[in-house]
């Protein structure tokens, strides 16, 4: 089943974001590889595509996961909530429609 991941960052948060990122996007390439990542992204915090100093108001993720456990518990393993960027975290199931 399909999973929203939706981290939202706590204020000025751009730098530790920035370090954890490497990390971050290798966890979401090995989702996409194994076929299970439907989409991810960042939501800037203006109205452009780089935001600059700015930064970003958090991240979404659409995953595949077995349950709902699983999807938590990868949402919980994210460098971006070890490196202390979100304020919270929140997964619920998704379910796909369009396209």
């Amino acid at each position: 089943m399909w999973y929203l991941i939706l981290g939202r960052d706590r204020p000025d948060s751009l730098a530790a974001r920035l370090a954890a990122r490497p990390a971050h996007l290798a966890r979401l390439e090995s989702l996409r590889d194994a076929g299970r990542l439907l989409l991810a992204g960042p939501l800037p915090a203006t109205d452009a595509e780089d935001p600059g100093p700015a930064g970003f108001t958090g991240s979404l993720i659409v995953a595949e996961f077995e349950d709902l456990a699983a999807a938590r518990a990868f949402a919980d393993a994210d460098p971006y909530v070890a490196a202390g960027v979100y304020a919270e975290v929140e997964v619920m199931p998704f379910r796909r429609v369009l396209p």
